[in-house]
């Protein structure tokens, strides 16, 4: 039986800063990047406007690079132990992210994460482009959280949403717990709880309590 879903943001919540950063300082427009995330995080930069100029600096290179880089990406602490906390108490985990679609992918292959979203980047002749063949933004990354718990059969007040930022706030408006992980003022003030520190297995006692203030689901 399936109690409920835990959504889990990437950047700056399973990684330390985000992955885009890391992939551009091994792409090499570390800078560039920088400054597009920081007018991201802003608000001078819509997320649509963001993902099309990070994916310049994707033109020429190839996924199995991309995969290769991601082998390197630094991760906080406990991502193992609170996936596997979450299936031991019939939470799916699932990644809600706006990092491209392939980190989420990554990820899922790692650590038995249910599935992810992103923004996909276009391929021809087994390159990327430089474009992006797919947007994906705050609002659509609430709606795919939506439309999981749909598919799993649970009510959003039986989901919890774990993120550290502005793409997050839209989601934890619609879900029964919501957990600003080293989060920046904006999303601490959205969350239910906030918690800091360099595990995310800190999180489970804050889902834990919420659990014991939810029905489980009939059947």
């Amino acid at each position: 039986m399936i109690r409920g879903a835990v959504f889990f943001d990437i950047d700056g919540t399973l990684t330390p800063s985000s992955s885009g950063q890391h992939l551009a300082e091994l792409v090499g427009n570390a800078k560039e990047i920088a400054h597009i995330q920081a007018g991201y995080a802003a608000g001078t930069l819509s997320s649509d406007e963001a993902c099309v100029l990070e994916a310049r600096g994707w033109a020429s290179r190839t996924p199995a690079e991309a995969q290769a880089y991601l082998e390197s990406m630094p991760l906080v602490d406990g991502i193992a132990e609170t996936v596997s906390w979450c299936r031991a108490h019939s939470l799916v985990p699932v990644l809600t992210t706006l990092a491209w679609d392939f980190v989420g992918t990554y990820l899922c292959g790692r650590f038995g994460f249910e599935r992810a979203c992103g923004p996909r980047l276009h391929i021809v002749d087994g390159r990327y482009s430089g474009e992006v063949a797919e947007q994906f933004d705050e609002q659509a990354k609430r709606d795919f959280a939506i439309r999981t718990a749909t598919e799993l059969g649970v009510e959003l007040r039986h989901c919890a949403a774990i993120g550290d930022g502005r793409s997050d706030v839209p989601l934890f408006g619609v879900v029964g717990c919501a957990i600003a992980f080293n989060a920046t003022p904006e999303a601490r003030a959205a969350a239910s709880k906030t918690v800091d520190g360099p595990d995310l297995h800190a999180v489970a006692p804050v889902l834990s309590a919420w659990l014991d203030t939810i029905a489980l689901p009939a059947g």
